[in-house]
């Protein structure tokens, strides 16, 4: 099996980055804590949103992370895969969109 530039055991030394950083780290996650307690959301629901962002931002360790904590909160498969499209649909129309800026910068280029 090939070498990847990601090691999945780097995701276990992620509290490490408050070692550089005491107070920002700290602050990082009391706030990523509070974000994913339950709320108007539940936790299921904030960990599919988590999963299908983790695959937009393309963070292969967030994806390991929520891709576990789904499945212990429940989440199927179907679920899983869905919610990667709807990101996915989300990040390609974004970068489409974007397209009318470029179409705009023509037609000014053209006058």
């Amino acid at each position: 099996m090939s070498k990847t530039y990601y090691d999945a055991a780097d995701l276990r030394k992620f509290g490490k980055i408050t070692e550089w950083s005491e107070e920002l780290g700290n602050k990082f996650f009391d706030y990523y804590g509070k974000v994913f307690e339950e709320g108007a959301l539940t936790a299921r629901e904030k960990s599919l949103i988590a999963l299908a962002v983790a695959h937009t931002e393309q963070c292969p360790y967030c994806i390991d992370a929520y891709t576990k904590d789904g499945l212990q909160r429940g989440i199927t498969k179907p679920e899983m895969m869905e919610a990667i499209h709807v990101g996915a649909a989300i990040k390609s129309g974004a970068t489409l969109v974007h397209g009318v800026q470029m179409m705009n910068k023509v037609n000014k280029l053209e006058m």
